[in-house]
């Protein structure tokens, strides 16, 4: 099984730059779409506000205005959660959530360009 998450952008050349500025690859791209590679089995296409818009029956949600999801990045080590992380703030994205950091996670959340939420997750492993 597979994995597609659907998410409405603005400017989609700005949003594939933003992206890939954080190290993924694209694929699949047309004019009004485009897909962020995350795994093998899971992909975050980015469309474009009119064609996410033929697709629903509802309002498309102001993502800068409410959370309507929270996409949760699963790392290998802190570093890893703080280097994405700050990747994207330094390329415009906005800090979002509560830094979270226990003996069992570490997370750190941000809002790229178009206000969706996402979150880079370090979960520990308890020692034995």
């Amino acid at each position: 099984m597979q994995l597609f998450v659907n998410l409405p952008v603005k400017d989609l050349e700005r949003s594939k730059a933003f992206f890939t500025g954080l190290g993924f690859q694209l694929f699949g791209m047309t004019d009004t779409m485009a897909s962020v590679i995350i795994s093998e089995r899971t992909q975050v296409m980015l469309l474009t506000e009119p064609t996410f818009a033929s697709y629903v029956t509802k309002d498309i949600a102001d993502a800068g205005a409410a959370t309507e999801a929270i996409l949760v990045l699963g790392m290998e080590n802190p570093a890893q959660v703080d280097e994405l992380v700050d990747k994207a703030l330094a390329a415009g994205a906005t800090p979002a959530g509560v830094q979270q950091q226990d003996g069992f996670r570490y997370q750190r959340g941000f809002a790229d360009l178009d206000g969706h939420h996402w979150e880079a997750l370090c979960l520990v492993q308890p020692a034995s």
